[in-house]
């Protein structure tokens, strides 16, 4: 009797010790978790802080050097101002120095009517940057979460500070002699695309597209264009170590073109990786992006 309760107070302390030593691994499990999370979300977000400036050259015979005759865009996308993580200043410290003969705005502003005026400084900075022909833009999917009334407000403050908003419309600018159409294809996401009025009453020249979700690129097979931006996708955001949250956006997602030049039937179109984030405010893998296009005008 003695000694089998000895036995059950021998395994009474050994059972006792396991739970002690299994807490303790749990904890020590737990910090180390939440260390390598923190570091994760640490350099992720410092990556929203690192913008891109890149120049890309179309039609050029020399992708290195800026060339005085071509038609340079700047193109800027994805907003999502309530996650943005450059400054107006700063934003114009990056560009103040660089000629600019259009602004492309390329979708996506914001997701909240209360974010509304967090965009009129930024607009300040891109009239402050004097663009030549004017500042363009169309409008993504996250700009229609907005209900009319609140939309129709994020229009009029583009309108009524230097922007041409383009719902499945165009416009027409003449650059040292040469035709450019400006084409705004509206959001294909949400099914608002009305390509055969966006190019209503065009002629020739050279016809530069700007839409937000790059999907449609894979419609325009015999819609003639000569370059396209887009944005939408925002090179995947959180692109490691690979985007496969991503899959539910669109064909062109599994024909990975997720970010940057592409070509598709013959035709150029850029996927922009946008200035801001949505959803969790971090990058990885992915950079946020202010874009110049240099593109020379042969058949304009």
């Amino acid at each position: 009797m003695y000694t089998h309760k000895l036995l059950l107070t021998k395994y009474s302390l050994l059972f006792y010790y396991l739970i002690e030593e299994g807490i303790y691994l749990l904890i020590l499990f737990t910090i180390f978790i939440v260390t390598i999370l923190s570091i994760i979300f640490y350099k992720g977000y410092r990556n929203t802080q690192q913008v891109l400036v890149n120049n890309v050259f179309i039609n050029s015979n020399d992708d290195t050097q800026i060339n005085d005759d071509s038609f340079r865009v700047l193109q800027i996308s994805d907003m999502h101002l309530e996650n943005i993580s450059i400054s107006p200043s700063r934003l114009y410290s990056l560009l103040k120095d660089q000629p600019i003969d259009l602004i492309a705005l390329t979708g996506d502003y914001l997701d909240r009517k209360r974010t509304i005026p967090k965009l009129l400084p930024y607009l300040k900075v891109f009239n402050k940057l004097d663009p030549k022909h004017g500042i363009y833009a169309v409008f993504g999917n996250h700009d229609y979460v907005l209900r009319d009334p609140d939309f129709m407000k994020l229009k009029q403050i583009l309108d009524e500070n230097g922007c041409k908003t383009l719902i499945n419309e165009n416009d027409v600018v003449w650059n040292n002699g040469k035709k450019i159409n400006i084409i705004g294809i509206d959001d294909f996401s949400t099914k608002r695309s009305n390509v055969k009025k966006s190019y209503d009453g065009l002629s020739n020249g050279y016809n530069l597209v700007l839409t937000h979700d790059p999907n449609i690129v894979l419609n325009l097979k015999d819609v003639p264009y000569d370059y396209l931006l887009s944005g939408h996708l925002h090179g995947g955001q959180i692109h490691w170590p690979k985007p496969y949250h991503l899959v539910k956006m669109g064909k062109i997602v599994r024909l990975n073109m997720i970010k940057g030049l592409h070509e598709f039937e013959g035709k150029l179109f850029y996927i922009s990786e946008g200035l801001g984030q949505t959803g969790v405010n971090i990058r990885l893998g992915s950079r946020p992006e202010i874009t110049l296009h240099h593109l020379t005008l042969n058949h304009a």
